[in-house]
């Protein structure tokens, strides 16, 4: 339903803090089990990655070894970007936004971020100068990778609406999907996959959301359409 604040309740100072103070108990309460879902999340087992894979990026051919650039933690984002597609997904591209300013201190503090596509890496790099984003972005074309981690999808597969994605077998929605993979590198040089999340779990790094929950409007996606979302230099538009 589309949001609604020209009939908004209205109280006064005395009363809005007694509400406040009701919902702050909730707040608090949801951020204990955010900590609680965050340790449970670090506790997950690991899987050995023992398939190599060759990127194509800036720096030419690389390993996946290669991409946590001397740290031991590496996060991917899986950006929806196909072989065919003329341009990166607008949500993801709204999501990238933000990289330019986290990365440069998640460096500092052993992490690498980047993402991945299955584009070929010219169109990338096009994409990437025409947003004016400045963070590490490779293609995977040409290799399992997006298939093995369950973000890339067979026509097959596609056309039966029937692939596992987010950890069930169902309709994927799109050949190109979006996600979060974090892997680890151990002093020998060995690389371990210990997390991923797709669909609503990418939702906590989609910090636009997270601003408008605080509106009165909120999100309001019905009244602007199911694809209000658009590349930052197409809103003008």
């Amino acid at each position: 339903m589309k949001a609604v604040v020209n009939k908004h309740k209205v109280v006064s100072e005395a009363e809005w803090l007694k509400a406040r103070g009701k919902l702050l108990l909730k707040e608090k309460e949801f951020t204990r089990l955010q900590d609680e879902l965050n340790l449970e999340r670090r506790s997950l087992p690991w899987v050995k990655v023992a398939k190599e894979y060759l990127f194509e990026g800036p720096k030419g051919k690389q390993k996946l070894a290669d991409l946590f650039e001397g740290r031991s933690q590496l996060i991917i984002y899986h950006f929806m970007f196909g072989p065919n597609d003329k341009a990166g997904c607008p949500h993801c591209s709204l999501r990238a936004d933000g990289f330019n300013g986290i990365n440069v201190h998640l460096k500092y503090h052993d992490v690498t971020m980047i993402c991945v596509s299955r584009a070929p890496y010219e169109k990338l790099a096009a994409y990437k100068k025409r947003m004016g984003w400045g963070f590490p972005w490779v293609s995977s074309g040409g290799t399992d990778f997006n298939f093995d981690y369950h973000v890339s999808f067979t026509p097959q597969e596609t056309s039966a609406k029937k692939a596992f994605f987010n950890y069930a077998m169902q309709d994927p929605g799109h050949s190109e999907r979006e996600g979060h993979s974090v892997f680890y590198k151990d002093e020998g040089g060995n690389v371990f996959h210990s997390y991923s999340c797709y669909t609503r779990g990418n939702e906590i790094f989609n910090i636009h959301y997270h601003y408008l929950d605080l509106t009165p409007k909120g999100r309001d996606e019905n009244g602007r359409g199911p694809f209000w979302v658009r590349r930052h230099d197409e809103y003008d538009q």
